[in-house]
Formats: structure tokens, sequence, C-alpha cells
């Protein structure tokens, strides 16, 4: 889910931000650099963009930047820790996308406002390599226990991303959507963890 977040940030939010947007230097168009947009692919690590070192560099790039209010959104978005407002509005996106074949994507903590309308279809592009990496560990743990598909009778989705179309496809393909059982998908993981922390400690407790 947080990759799938990040997606959306690195392809719909950071354009916003001077992503892939240039400055001028010793008479030449550079552009911006990439290390400050990878920052951006979690939430909690924007605030580590947050040094004066890191800020003073923004302030000189700023000054030679061909989009300068793109840089001014993201020195704006780094002082004032945005990260993760930001991050619950790519969420609420991508949740709406789960319903709906399009949403508008609005965020309005920055200057210019973003407000853009994102499609199903271009959300499942920016996500696809990673589609790929989970069908191909679908196939090698069925590989790797000697399963076949047809001898699975139910598979169990659980996680917010389960609710992903592109996602459910996966084991649609693969086991029919009549195998596919879900619920509390968003609190099973948490309630697995729970459990198995609670029968961890009932072992090491003495007699």
């Amino acid at each position: 889910g947080d990759t799938f977040d990040s997606r959306i940030v690195r392809n719909l939010v950071a354009p916003y931000l001077g992503f892939k947007s240039f400055y001028k230097s010793m008479g030449k168009l550079l552009e911006m650099p990439y290390w400050v947009y990878e920052k951006l692919g979690r939430w909690h690590h924007v605030s580590f963009l947050k040094t004066r070192e890191n800020m003073n560099i923004l302030r000189e790039l700023r000054g030679q930047a061909v989009e300068q209010k793109k840089i001014d959104a993201l020195m704006y978005l780094i002082k004032e820790d945005l990260g993760y407002k930001l991050y619950r509005s790519v969420e609420q996106t991508k949740v709406e996308l789960s319903d709906k074949e399009k949403n508008m994507f609005v965020f309005k903590e920055i200057l210019p406002f973003i407000e853009e309308i994102v499609i199903r279809e271009s959300f499942e592009n920016w996500v696809n390599k990673d589609i790929e990496a989970i069908s191909s560990c679908v196939d090698r743990l069925l590989a790797k226990c000697g399963v076949s598909t047809k001898d699975v009778d139910s598979v169990f989705l659980t996680g917010g991303s389960s609710f992903v179309p592109a996602v459910r496809r996966i084991f649609q393909q693969r086991f029919g959507a009549q195998r596919l059982r879900g619920g509390e998908e968003l609190t099973t993981v948490a309630k697995g963890l729970a459990l198995r922390g609670l029968d961890r400690t009932q072992k090491t407790l003495p007699a």
C-alpha cells in the first residue's frame, strides 16, 4: 500500500513540486536533483529533508530554477512538515479508485493548489511493475510448494491493497473470483500479529 502511494506521489504530485524541472547553472540547463524527490517516496522521509544544509541547497536551486513557484511549493511542504497530510490525500485517492474509474485528487496545503483528475488506468500503469512483482511472487510460492491453482479451495485476501482491482485480478485470473474470500481486511494482519505475540508470551511465562 505504501509503495502504491509513493507511485502516485512520484507521478502525480512530484511534478508540481519541481520533479524533472530544470535550473540554470554555468550556462547550462540541469534537471533538479533526484535525491530530493526520492525522499518524497515515504511521508515520514519528507521530514529528513528539513535540515539547514538541505534547505540552503534548495534556496540556491530555487534562485536558478526555471519554474521557481514549484520549488517554493516544495520548500513550503518541507518546512511545514506536510508529508503526512499529503499522503492522507494520496491514500484517499487510491481508495476511491478501487470503486471508481476516476477521482479528483485535491491537495490545498500548498500554493498553487493541486487539483487533478486521476484515472484508474493511469494509476495501474504507475504501479504496473509492483503488480508484476506480486504476480511473480504468487507463482513462485505455488511452484515452491508444489501446489496447482486447481488444488486451492479458498484464497483469503487481506490488507487494504486487496481492494485494489489490479491486485484482485492477480488472484481472480489464477483461482477464479468464486474462490476469493475476504472480511476484516483492514484489521486481520494486526489481529494475527497480536495473537502471535500473545502465544509467544504465554510460552515464555513460568508454569
